[in-house]
């Protein structure tokens, strides 16, 4: 679909380029690049193609929103951003987490995604249960990110790999432990751990295996799994359409 991003100001302009500054220095500092991608991912991944709610649209700011089930432990994001926000407050709740996420995947040695400002603030927060369910399998992430997001297959693959950031944490999820060996580096580890198949230590969701039993995910987890340039290009991509579902469409 073809874009028609607005025209920001200069002044706008200038403050993305600072606030990315911080962000760069703040999530190094701090090691919480896989909290800072999982809010980005979580504030745009509730957008509805048939109704156009949800979407990256800075409703996550709001409590009713981080209270979804889905979203245990968002509110610590919030909470550490918030002061780098205050700092610019010409940027719109909206760019700022999705900028954050572009941040994280950057400082971590991923690929660089390309980031567009302009999303607008929406009042308005999703309602529950449009994020996908890690318990269920290949049928459940098509319904959620092609039925309802208008993403592709390709996407749901590239996407699961960035999971190589970050961990479960038991009272959040109900699961518990990382997926790589390298939780703070962004790589192709996740498909080649897939691959290799389980081991002890790390964590294989439901939802990470469903890629492997599907016959369309599978020829793409191997794919990732032995070139990290195919999965850096396909992921920065995805991530580029995950980050501007409803935004900008002409």
């Amino acid at each position: 679909m073809v874009k028609n991003y607005p025209v920001v100001s200069e002044e706008y302009l200038i403050a993305v380029d600072k606030a990315k500054k911080k962000l760069r220095g703040f999530i190094a500092e701090k090691n919480c690049a896989p909290l800072m991608l999982r809010l980005a991912w979580h504030s745009a991944g509730t957008f509805d193609q048939c109704s156009r709610t949800g979407g990256p649209f800075g409703t996550m700011r709001f409590k009713a929103e981080q209270a979804h089930s889905a979203n245990n432990g968002i509110d610590i994001a919030i909470r550490l951003l918030e002061p780098i926000k205050e700092q610019f407050p010409i940027l719109s709740y909206a760019d700022f987490y999705q900028l954050a996420g572009v941040v994280a995947v950057e400082v971590t040695g991923g690929p660089e995604v390309p980031f567009h400002p302009g999303r607008p603030d929406k009042e308005e927060p999703p309602v529950e249960g449009r994020l996908p369910d890690a318990y269920k399998g290949s049928d459940h992430l098509r319904d959620v990110f092609i039925k309802q997001m208008g993403l592709s297959d390709q996407d749901i693959v590239a996407l699961s790999g960035g999971h190589t950031l970050g961990r479960c944490h038991k009272e959040r999820s109900g699961f518990e432990g990382p997926w790589t060996e390298n939780p703070l580096i962004f790589d192709n580890s996740y498909f080649k751990e897939l691959v290799c198949g389980e081991r002890d230590g790390l964590l294989q969701l439901p939802s990470d295996k469903a890629l492997l039993a599907d016959p369309v995910f599978h020829p793409l987890v191997e794919k990732y799994a032995a070139d990290e340039d195919a999965f850096f290009a396909d992921y920065a991509e995805a991530h580029l359409k995950l980050s501007e579902l409803g935004f900008a469409d002409a």
